[in-house]
């Protein structure tokens, strides 16, 4: 089986998911890597090695961003064959699309033609930041698994617990979840991971949410009787870790490996092509987006 072709599109502010996920496909140019403004992700890039850690089942041919200079220079930096003139003409062109901007309000602009032309797509977190906008989207699906959109934490080995450790928590009672930076874009990150180890947390019962200069805190009830607290703390220098506490133990989870979490992510969306299967529920997509709602209200 040949390798599926891939169309990236970018590029957000603040965010290097162009150049480091095209380059988990493709491999690199160290120099211009060195460039792309994102002094981290030369940096775990150089800690794998290229092919043997990259992932075979695809590569990344086609590039898009908003100015030309910035998509040839993802494509020199990530080794992607073709520049095209606008985001639509990949369709035809490729068997599937990374969405890798993380700037919401856009999503719906950019994914729609590939949505409506029945092409696999992921689209960076977070998907929307109301469920209206992310059912919007989701509406548009083809046929079901079209549409892959989370955050990588949720593939995140540091964020994982075996049978055993939770049996050891015993009953999850409390998570207490940090981040940097900012809610709407960073709150994600820890909000998916938390939900898929908190399996028995029934319905949300209430939530609150709280903003102190640039950190917003959110939390929430469930009627299982799990407590959540999930805060963005902006600019200050915190973890990004989730403290889970149960009736006979507690543990704290710190998140390390990038490239583990960018690469299982991208592996299962490129899976989901192959086997033509969902490989994300969507109810789970609208329940972090209700979460992300929430924190927006404090």
């Amino acid at each position: 089986m040949n390798p599926l072709k891939l169309g990236v599109i970018g590029l957000s502010s603040g965010n290097g998911h162009p150049y480091s996920w095209s380059a988990i496909f493709n491999g690199y140019d160290h120099v211009a890597m060195e460039d792309c403004g994102f002094p981290v992700i030369p940096r775990y890039l150089e800690q794998q090695q290229f092919p043997k850690d990259a992932i075979a089942e695809a590569a990344v041919t086609h590039v898009w961003a908003q100015d030309k200079g910035i998509a040839a220079h993802i494509a020199k930096a990530a080794l992607i064959d073709h520049v095209v003139e606008h985001h639509t003409d990949m369709i035809g062109q490729v068997d599937g699309v990374l969405l890798a901007r993380d700037d919401a309000e856009t999503h719906y602009e950019f994914a729609a033609p590939f949505l409506k032309a029945g092409i696999p797509i992921y689209i960076d977190k977070p998907l929307a930041l109301s469920v209206a906008d992310a059912k919007q989207l989701v509406d548009m699906q083809q046929y079901p698994g079209q549409l892959f959109s989370c955050s990588a934490l949720r593939y995140a080995k540091e964020f994982k617990l075996s049978e055993s450790e939770l049996a050891q928590l015993g009953r999850l009672r409390h998570i207490h979840a940090t981040v940097p930076k900012d809610w709407d874009k960073y709150a994600v990150h820890v909000i998916e991971p938390l939900l898929m180890l908190a399996k028995e947390r029934g319905t949300i019962v209430r939530t609150q949410a709280w903003r102190n200069k640039d950190a917003t805190t959110l939390a929430v009830e469930y009627s299982e009787g799990l407590q959540v607290l999930v805060s963005t703390l902006g600019s200050s220098t915190v973890p990004l870790a989730l403290r889970v506490m149960g009736d006979s133990g507690w543990k704290d989870l710190f998140f390390q490996d990038t490239y583990f979490a960018f690469k299982s992510t991208l592996f299962d969306f490129v899976q989901g092509i192959i086997r033509k299967d969902v490989r994300i529920k969507t109810e789970l997509m609208f329940e972090v987006i209700e979460l992300i709602e929430a924190g927006r209200k404090a």
